[in-house]
């Protein structure tokens, strides 16, 4: 149910979280209790450096149209989720802190991860994303419904190269390049135990070979050609990292067959190695 607030005279449209059925506005104020925000300050102890990066990322507002169009669509929301509130902000990386496995993905979807907060989490691509992960391994259930739905990676990681809905799914090349830092640092917080990079579609491709040749890991030249099963042995400062391609679980792959569910296991299933 709806619940009116008036807060110093500006009244927000409350809806209860799914999960909690506590209410939020939307976008969802930083530190107001959503579960899994990590801007809220119990959740960034002293010295916990992944912790304060997540938290910088989730409150960015350095694109405006990118700003203007995921808290637009917050606001509107779809009819189907029109009784609960839209996360609306950018989204932080999410899993393991010491990954053997970095997947790394386009950018939020307007109804997914920017309505549930967490990435990858509440759309049709999640859904064969997760289902994958858990069936090779690297997940300890196969659905991904809201950020509280009890949801764990194993020994992976997860990030979106544009951390902020773009409109039709299309990032511009400024909006990528602004908001190329925060993979840069996330990579740099997390590489030290990476074996395996898996990068979905040609836009993860390409934004992994710019941010690990960035971070100083030895990438071949001309640039690896992006495919489906993909594999590039990079050269990171601890040893060998292997880049694996995959196509990306878009309803326009998966709907069509260009992408099965036997192919996205496969290329998963090699990043978790021996089960």
């Amino acid at each position: 149910m709806r619940r009116l607030i008036d807060d110093g005279g500006v009244s927000e449209d409350r809806l209860p979280h799914p999960a909690t059925g506590e209410h939020f506005a939307s976008p969802v104020e930083p530190g107001s209790g959503w579960p899994g925000d990590p801007a809220d300050d119990p959740g960034v102890p002293a010295g916990d450096e992944l912790a304060l990066l997540g938290a910088q990322i989730s409150t960015c507002r350095r694109c405006p149209r990118l700003v203007t169009w995921r808290e637009d669509v917050a606001r509107g929301k779809r009819a189907s989720f029109a009784g609960e509130p839209y996360w609306g902000r950018p989204i932080a990386g999410w899993g393991s802190p010491d990954p053997r496995v970095l997947i790394i993905g386009l950018a939020p979807a307007a109804h997914g991860a920017n309505r549930t907060g967490r990435v990858f989490t509440g759309d049709r691509s999640g859904d064969w994303l997760f289902a994958s992960l858990h069936r090779v391994g690297l997940a300890n259930q196969p659905t991904s419904v809201h950020a509280a739905d009890g949801l764990e990676l194993i020994d992976a990681r997860m990030v979106a190269t544009v951390r902020c809905a773009p409109p039709q799914n299309k990032p511009t090349t400024e909006e990528r390049d602004t908001c190329a830092p925060w993979l840069d640092a996330e990579l740099a917080l997390v590489s030290d135990r990476l074996e395996y990079v898996v990068a979905l579609g040609s836009f993860g491709w390409d934004a992994s070979l710019r941010a690990l040749r960035s971070a100083g890991w030895e990438v071949p030249r001309p640039k690896p050609k992006f495919g489906h099963g993909a594999e590039v042995t990079l050269g990171a400062p601890h040893g060998p990292v292997t880049l694996l391609g995959s196509y990306h679980p878009s309803q326009q792959n998966t709907f069509t067959g260009k992408l099965t569910e036997s192919m996205l296991d496969d290329v998963l299933g090699r990043a978790a190695g021996p089960g």
